[in-house]
């Protein structure tokens, strides 16, 4: 059976007629446009799927307009909206954040909406409702209604803000790769609930309240006033909480052992849970006592270190899918399906936009397109083969699943790399077999060359023909195979 071929064959096939000396073939024109994207493998939509999908649109629909009733009423019209101008100023800046952690596979837009959504609507009517019912209950009981911020509002609202994001881990598990999403999209969920909390503060408590008292302009000092402590000073307050929560989520995600998947979201939940109460407690403190130091020593001694170690941890897992990328792909390098060049070019972010520089300097706009989409196939197989590898796929369903769509990947990224392999004229043209590099210089001079531990030039090279294709299983254990047929060559081939 003669082996399915890969693309860059015939570039190989030219190069070997060219006698030394000769003259190398031209670089083939750039393609028109990439690949529209890597095509998954779509889970069928049953029933019971279609019927959670139509009741969490109308639950959070239903429950946005509770709450825009509930604000509008207690507010009045022009408090609400000076209140939401001023909540919505830092979402933008909040959003930015969480989405500079996800850089290597961002995940969808329509999950991320799905998140602050859930948080800024359902999160924070249920927290609404419980807190204000708990108020009268403490209140008929003679008790003083602090209780509430401190003892109930912790568990409601770090329980719904929750819900949202443990959702989508069930029902869409395979798009969570570890605690970075975990962190975006639990702290998507409470940055939603934060800008619908502090339009009830700025517009009520600051705005609502200095116009009853002294008119529009103590109300206006108010909302500037309590801006600038509730959002520049502690904006970050909710993010850090539910961010507990996002951490053991994402431990879940990737684990295959069953007890970890269920202690692991219950420990980060009971961490937010305690964070979020001790947050509250300290300013209960203080008015009860009258100490300025319990607020100082709470703020400044406790949370900021919390706060900057939270932050210290995210920024780390942000490199996690790069260190990922470099441990799981070198299987297909050995495969014959990627050069050692190209995993070192997606090691690091830093790496990647000069990876993507170079394809549009090779291949225009055309060529950065297929770099970005083969950047993020590339992190997407890692992440697939790495997943195996730690037994996530259990059901046979599931690994049959994964064989596909490690298939469509590795397809992909061929189809990607047709836009700019083999178009540099500023470097030697090469051919990679899967254990060395077969060059061919200028002067027309040819030679193997053994791969270095760190490649010189980290750009794609040339493919050879792949092995006789094995059987299509799909083993986590071994290394990918050939799932021929390969995708055309980067040019027209000879006739």
């Amino acid at each position: 059976m003669r082996p399915a071929r890969r693309a860059g064959d015939d570039y190989a096939d030219r190069m070997a007629d060219t006698p030394p000396g000769g003259t190398l073939p031209p670089s083939p024109p750039v393609p028109a446009a990439p690949p529209a994207g890597p095509g998954m493998p779509r889970r069928r939509l049953s029933w019971l799927r279609a019927l959670v999908l139509v009741g969490v649109i109308l639950l959070i629909a239903a429950c946005a307009i509770f709450m825009l009733f509930t604000l509008g009423i207690n507010l009045g019209p022009e408090a609400l909206l000076i209140g939401t101008a001023a909540a919505i100023l830092p979402v933008p800046v909040l959003v930015a954040c969480f989405l500079w952690l996800d850089r290597y596979e961002p995940e969808p837009l329509k999950y991320l909406i799905f998140c602050f959504a859930w948080g800024a609507f359902v999160s924070t009517a249920a927290s609404l409702t419980v807190n204000e019912t708990a108020a009268k209950w403490f209140d008929s009981q003679g008790l003083p209604e602090a209780l509430t911020a401190v003892l109930v509002a912790p568990f409601i609202e770090e329980l719904t803000k929750a819900l949202g994001p443990i959702l989508l881990l069930l029902f869409r598990r395979r798009e969570w790769s570890g605690i970075t999403d975990g962190l975006v999209y639990c702290g998507l969920s409470a940055i939603g609930f934060a800008m619908v909390e502090n339009i009830l503060y700025l517009g009520g408590y600051g705005y609502a309240s200095g116009v009853e008292q002294y008119g529009p302009a103590t109300g206006a000092q108010q909302v500037i006033a309590i801006f600038i402590v509730r959002i520049l000073l502690f904006g970050f307050a909710h993010p850090l909480f539910t961010a507990m929560t996002g951490v053991g989520l994402g431990i879940a995600a990737r684990t295959a052992d069953r007890r970890v998947r269920v202690l692991a979201p219950i420990a980060g939940l009971l961490l937010a849970m305690m964070l979020h109460g001790a947050w509250n407690l300290i300013p209960t403190l203080t008015q009860a006592t009258g100490e300025i130091l319990i607020s100082l020593f709470g703020f400044v001694g406790v949370m900021v270190p919390i706060f900057f170690g939270v932050v210290s941890l995210a920024v780390w897992l942000r490199a996690w899918e790069g260190r990922l990328t470099e441990r799981i792909l070198p299987d297909y390098v050995r495969a014959g399906w990627l050069t050692p060049p190209e995993v070192a070019a997606l090691s690091s972010l830093g790496r990647r936009h000069a990876a993507r520089v170079w394809a549009r300097r090779v291949a225009g706009d055309a060529g950065l397109r297929a770099m970005r989409g083969y950047q993020f196939a590339a992190t997407r197989l890692a992440l697939l083969r790495d997943g195996a590898q730690r037994g996530l796929d259990r059901r046979p369903v599931d690994r049959e699943r994964t064989a596909r769509e490690e298939q469509e990947l590795l397809r992909s990224i061929s189809a990607y790399r047709s836009f700019f392999v083999g178009r540099d004229p500023q470097t030697p043209v090469g051919v990679w077999d899967g254990q060395r590099y077969h060059l061919r210089f200028p002067d027309g001079s040819q030679r193997a060359v053994e791969a270095p531990d760190e490649p010189v030039v980290p750009i794609p090279v040339v493919l050879a023909p792949p092995p006789a294709p094995p059987p299509p299983a799909y083993h986590a254990g071994h290394g990918p195979g050939w799932y021929g047929p390969g995708p055309a060559a980067p040019w027209p081939p000879r006739h």
